[in-house]
């Protein structure tokens, strides 16, 4: 029975946690200026034509798709887009945005992923790029069944927690 509580203890604050995790995640695009530079992190469906009707109201902002879902049918797109597809982690999304950002001395970028998977890629960018505004702009998982939204969630809730002791790919 003693063995119990720190189970339990632990089982608690795992659940808090992951309810803070889930709180705190964005829900609405911050403010997209008309000259904003904006990456789009694939891996998800929903990403790039979440980004594409968003944007499609600023004209003159630079779209980057970064990643390995970056296969998707360009011709599609209504504008002109950067794409970089050698990245295949959230990590390795970060350092190609990092060296973006840095061969054009960007000092704001705007971040388009999924509601789920955004504190993660914002605490990888923040982390790898510390001087840089950047503002969030999450893709919602709406249409999607429950259980499948609570699997994405405490999926990408471990992944963060693990982040956080320092194991970035994986």
């Amino acid at each position: 029975m003693k063995y119990l509580t720190p189970s339990f203890l632990l089982l608690g604050f795992f659940v808090i946690g992951g309810m803070v995790f889930k709180s705190s995640a964005p829900r609405v695009c911050d403010e997209i200026m008309a000259n904003d530079n904006i990456f789009v992190l694939t891996g998800d469906v929903r990403r790039i034509p979440f980004a594409m009707r968003t944007v499609s109201q600023y004209p003159d902002t630079n779209i980057y798709i970064i990643g390995a879902g970056a296969q998707t049918n360009l011709f599609e797109l209504a504008r002109p887009v950067t794409v970089e597809s050698e990245s295949k982690s959230t990590y390795q999304n970060a350092l190609a945005i990092k060296r973006i950002v840095e061969s054009q001395n960007l000092k704001r970028i705007v971040i388009v992923t999924t509601e789920d998977h955004m504190n993660r890629a914002e605490y990888l960018i923040k982390h790898e790029l510390p001087t840089t505004e950047i503002v969030t702009c999450p893709a919602t998982l709406y249409g999607m069944p429950v259980s499948r939204r609570l699997e994405r969630w405490t999926t990408e809730y471990i992944k963060y927690i693990v982040t956080l002791f320092g194991i970035k790919e994986g």
